[in-house]
């Protein structure tokens, strides 16, 4: 059934997903400076790329991207086949960017062991993720987001309320997002400014 009423329960979870949203956006900005400032002789801390990239890596895939297949894009489908397509391109990206992470993870080995010799191929490796992720941001929050409001149900945003506010995740039996938040405060005390709260780059 069609619903255009705004929901107590829709408005805080599209506000947990646009928080998320801009954790990720945030790392992601703070590890294209990082590359920047290398490349023009700054010499960050190979620690802050490796928990950058770990919060990356695993966030979207572990947390995100599952919840929102399941509680949000299938409801979605099941109501109205219109918007099949963009779902589709979704899905297929949230798949695309899992394997282009993995390849990201795999370059930054390589660069704590080959040096400054792959310092570019490494920085374009991640412009070009990044570009990507941020494309995949707007078309959920500018196309499908605002659909969701008009056919998902009370009970069904109450569900995905629920498993976006939740610490476990059913599938691992493990507090994941808990680990996340951490992660990210880590993130934030050993980046160094203007990113974070570390020292500044020599």
């Amino acid at each position: 059934m069609l619903t255009t009423k705004a929901k107590p329960s829709a408005t805080s979870t599209l506000r947990m997903l646009h928080e998320e949203h801009e954790r990720l956006a945030a790392i992601l900005q703070g590890l294209r400076h990082l590359l920047r400032a290398a490349q023009s002789g700054a010499h960050p801390d190979a620690k802050v790329f490796r928990a950058m990239l770990l919060y990356i890596a695993d966030y979207p895939e572990r947390l995100h991207h599952p919840k929102e297949d399941q509680w949000l894009f299938a409801p979605l489908a099941r109501h109205t086949g219109d918007y099949d397509e963009v779902i589709n391109e979704l899905e297929t990206q949230h798949a695309e960017g899992e394997a282009m992470v993995r390849e990201l993870e795999h370059m930054v080995i390589r660069y704590e062991f080959g040096g400054a010799a792959l310092l570019l191929p490494l920085r374009d490796m991640v412009e070009r993720y990044a570009d990507f992720y941020f494309r995949h941001m707007r078309l959920e929050e500018e196309t499908l987001f605002p659909v969701l409001t008009r056919f998902l149900t009370d009970e069904e945003w109450r569900d995905a309320h629920r498993a976006f506010s939740g610490n476990v995740d059913p599938l691992a039996g493990q507090e994941v997002k808990g680990s996340f938040d951490k992660l990210f405060s880590t993130i934030v005390s050993i980046a160094p400014a203007p990113i974070g709260l570390g020292p500044e780059l020599q």
